[in-house]
């Protein structure tokens, strides 16, 4: 990735303080073969025949032929292991974390950061690919980078530095709100012009509340990328239940070797309901509640830290409770001071079962933010020898 002017770097300082941390994060060759099995497990059984017949999944998602960008796969690393919290397929911070790594390549750190390389011309050949399985041949000129209001969202510097990527590479990139699209019968448009790609960071993720570029994705008039189709495969939550367990997975046809990797690396989960509601309560410090459509730890609760009000809301939506598996533990020094333990995730960003590169957040709290003093993105390095096979 190339590096942005001060105008770029400006916009980060004034509405992003926290975005990048003051530390890397240093893992071993063993986590970073662990999470490769998981996802590669995870990849496995997500293909199998029934595991989408089994899904909450309507059947207009059924189609589609492309694979789905900048999927995030979530693990907390302890002694206990490496733990999959969760999945998502619109994950943030790939383009940001491609600059960081970039701008402290030579910076002598021991160890090497995990990204392929020439990461630029990877996250290129992902969107072309995309196109291609869709399209085939027929040239891409014009991709839209679509959220709510984009100027507000906090990752907005990302969607520039998306912007400049694709616009390098002689493709036309707009950064726009979904309402600013129209669906015709023969594609979808912004101002006059027609859209060949979207790259789809909504977080309404069956596009319910955006009908134009629903209806436009429904009859092929554009390549939406990720979709609702991959956001159900992969990323709601009730697919943790599944995951996390033995006898489900052997109903599908997983294979032993695969059931052992996830009963390891997937914290137990269940669906939250209301017959279960005194064992929950009972059990709930040990137990992380997430909503089955949740993204950026929004409506989430450490159970040890919930009401018994919120409790009782938990129990009339749609939740699911996973076993807590406790997140890797950072010192940083901020300003000098005396150092501090802070939490980390490690983030693999996957396309097509394969991890582009691999990177934490850092953070204090009950969970991930970019609110932290010295906290926010950072590099993760590999350090001891190399594990295969």
């Amino acid at each position: 990735m190339q590096a942005q002017g001060e105008a770029w770097f400006g916009l980060v300082t004034e509405r992003c303080p926290h975005l990048f941390a003051d530390v890397p994060v240093f893992i071993s060759a063993v986590q970073l073969q662990r999470m490769r099995e998981v996802i590669a497990a995870v990849e496995r059984v997500v293909k199998l025949p029934g595991w989408m017949s089994d899904a909450p999944v309507r059947q207009e998602w059924a189609q589609r032929d492309s694979r789905g960008v900048f999927f995030g796969y979530d693990f907390h690393l302890n002694e206990q292991g490496v733990h999959l919290i969760e999945i998502n397929t619109n994950a943030g911070g790939g383009f940001l974390n491609a600059l960081l790594i970039d701008s402290q390549c030579d910076t002598g750190l021991p160890g090497k950061a995990v990204a392929v390389d020439n990461l630029e011309q990877t996250f290129l050949a992902m969107f072309r690919n995309e196109w291609r399985l869709v399209r085939g041949d027929v040239p891409l000129k014009t991709i839209a980078i679509v959220d709510e209001q984009p100027e507000a969202q906090y990752l907005y510097p990302e969607f520039l530095l998306a912007q400049r990527m694709l616009q390098r590479d002689g493709i036309a990139a707009h950064i726009v709100d979904p309402s600013a699209l129209l669906a015709r019968d023969d594609g979808l448009y912004l101002d006059g012009n027609k859209i060949d790609l979207v790259y789809n960071r909504l977080t309404d993720f069956s596009l319910q509340r955006h009908p134009s570029l629903r209806q436009a994705y429904l009859d092929g008039h554009v390549v939406l990328t990720p979709t609702p189709a991959h956001f159900v495969r992969y990323a709601d939550k009730r697919n943790l239940v599944r995951l996390s367990d033995a006898d489900s997975l052997c109903a599908l046809g997983a294979n032993e070797a695969d059931i052992a990797v996830l009963q390891s690396g997937v914290p137990h989960t269940i669906a939250v309901r209301p017959a279960i509601e005194e064992m929950l309560w009972r059990e709930r410090k040990n137990l992380f509640f997430k909503p089955n459509s949740g993204y950026g730890s929004k409506g989430a609760y450490r159970g040890e830290k919930m009401t018994k009000r919120v409790f009782g809301e938990i129990l009339q939506s749609d939740y699911v409770a996973q076993k807590i598996a406790s997140p890797g533990e950072r010192a940083v020094c901020v300003n000098d001071a005396v150092a501090v333990l802070l939490k980390y995730d490690v983030r693999c960003y996957v396309y097509d079962g394969q991890i582009q590169l691999v990177a934490a957040r850092v953070y204090q709290g009950q969970t991930t933010n970019f609110r932290t003093p010295g906290g926010g993105f950072a590099p993760v390095c590999v350090v001891g020898q190399r594990v295969v096979g």
